[in-house]
């Protein structure tokens, strides 16, 4: 029997899902981390921490295959995009990995924003400009800290540097590699212009490969540790989004990908770059020769926890059962109270680091149950605002995949579908992001010609049809939430300031 590893290296844990040759799930495994945040912004991680926990994992997930007549095919990767690790010589890190959540660079994002360059650096590279992006982190760095820098002889991201200790060998794949601002979307190459602004060379960047590529010859070492043949393939992988589209077969331009967890994103894959005029979405590349074109958006799930544990009472036993069935209580939007969720700052589709969080249309008659409905319906929209952006550039889609810790509950499913009027497919079980990297590691292999046969892999799904008179309404809704929205951007800077001043 084959047996194939996904790995996913998360933000806060990293996890390995062992399948067999039909895709089965035969066992997962997960190892937590800290994300350290020791001040303001910062959200960092220990590189030998999660070095440690993808060893040990895939330690864990391979011992199931030593058995006789079981082979162990391939290991591959998903992982989090937009990390920074500086290294010196010996490629040993200096600093700690910078995230995609670390946000101490917003000023000067701003100040780039604000620049003549914005724009032709956005259409280069198809990533906004935010704190979230490699290239205004080394430029926070540069002005931050310069002392480091001047000690770093490499930049890498968190599976650069894994492949490194691994093998020996400095690579990137090009989906990751895309992700950074560095890199031209055209040529898939970094980009000399931008590196030059910089002052960085490419010599102290990874060599960039494609995501079905290889890595083959593990040292005795890691080989040992991991429990592994040192000849199994391990094979590059791409960054999570775009593995979590492949994972749920939302492969073709006609199926949308929304993921709601702690945060929430919007996916859809296409044959060919795709640059928003207005600088709302990003394009990634998936491989050589696809993107993945989209939104990731801040305030997701941990806006709903926020809400159920700050409105239903602590003495209260399965507070997310109480909350939903208050909800479920309450019509279609929850008696004229709008809430804009964005408790984190907000990536897509404003990327506003200083955005904050509101009630809208509050009245003496509301209650906690419409607060709450207006809290779900207000993520919804959010959603919706980046739904509607990506149908801009890429057209109306005819299904919507959806995933994430939100497909728990039914009153959000159905919304979703209400709010975004358009069928929403959710699957049975799933572990998307490792079954992407497994799909990668099978067409390297040449077990698989075409990534659209991964559709039948992804199991049975449930299906939610949006209700043609709630869909109405909330489009109705949807209109007066981008214009409050709108209304709101100039405030939120002088609200920040405001709450800096009674920390």
């Amino acid at each position: 029997m084959k047996y194939y590893i996904g790995v996913d290296i998360g933000t806060t844990s990293t996890k390995a899902v062992l399948y067999d040759q039909d895709a089965n799930v035969i066992n997962k495994f997960q190892q937590g981390y800290r994300l350290y945040r020791d001040q303001d912004g910062m959200a960092e991680q220990d590189p030998e921490e999660i070095v440690q926990a993808v060893l040990q994992m895939i330690h864990d997930a391979a011992g199931l295959t030593n058995e006789e007549d079981n082979q162990l095919t391939s290991v591959s990767f998903s992982c989090a995009n937009q990390s920074l690790i500086l290294l010196d010589q010996d490629h040993h890190p200096i600093s700690r990995v910078m995230t995609w959540a670390d946000t101490r660079a917003r000023r000067q994002a701003e100040a780039l924003k604000q620049s003549s360059k914005a724009k032709t650096i956005y259409e280069k590279t198809g990533t906004p400009i935010h704190p979230m992006s490699p290239l205004i982190k080394l430029m926070w760095l540069k002005e931050i800290k310069p002392d480091l820098i001047k000690q770093a002889s490499f930049y890498a991201d968190i599976k650069s540097y894994l492949f490194w200790r691994l093998f020996g060998q400095f690579r990137i794949d090009v989906s990751i590699a895309s992700c950074t601002g560095l890199m031209n979307l055209e040529t898939q190459n970094w980009d000399p212009d931008i590196l030059a602004m910089l002052h960085v060379s490419v010599d102290q960047l990874p060599e960039i490969v494609d995501s079905i590529d290889q890595a083959v010859g593990l040292s005795p070492v890691m080989a040992g540790l991991m429990g592994v043949d040192a000849e199994v393939p391990f094979v590059y992988g791409a960054f999570d989004g775009a593995l979590s589209n492949l994972g749920v077969g939302a492969i073709q331009q006609d199926t949308v990908a929304i993921t709601i967890g702690t945060s929430a994103a919007v996916r859809v894959i296409c044959d060919h770059p795709v640059i928003d005029p207005h600088q709302r979405l990003f394009c990634y590349s998936v491989n050589r020769h696809l993107w993945v074109i989209g939104g990731p958006i801040n305030n997701g799930g941990d806006v709903f926890q926020w809400a159920v544990e700050e409105l239903i009472e602590d003495q209260i036993q399965a507070k997310y059962d109480v909350a939903n069935r208050l909800i479920d209580q309450v019509p279609a939007g929850a008696h004229g109270l709008l809430f804009h969720p964005f408790l984190g700052g907000e990536r897509a589709p404003i990327w506003e680091a200083n955005a904050r969080g509101s009630f809208v249309g509050l009245n003496p008659l509301h209650t906690r149950a419409d607060m709450l409905r207006a809290v779900m319906e207000g993520i919804c929209f959010n959603i919706a605002t980046v739904f509607d952006a990506v149908q801009t550039m890429v057209g109306k889609p005819k299904r919507i995949t959806a995933t994430g810790g939100f497909a728990n509950s039914k009153v959000w499913r159905q919304m979703l579908a209400d709010v975004l009027d358009c069928p929403v497919n959710v699957p049975k079980s799933f572990e998307s992001g490792c079954l992407g990297a497994v799909v990668m590691a099978m067409q390297s292999l040449g077990e698989l010609s075409n990534l659209a046969d991964v559709t039948s892999m992804v199991g049975q799904v449930e299906a939610y049809l949006p209700d043609e008179a709630v869909a109405a309404l909330y489009e109705r809704y949807l209109l007066v939430f981008k214009q409050v929205e709108e209304q709101l951007l100039p405030t939120y800077a002088a609200l920040v300031e405001l709450q800096e001043d009674q920390k």
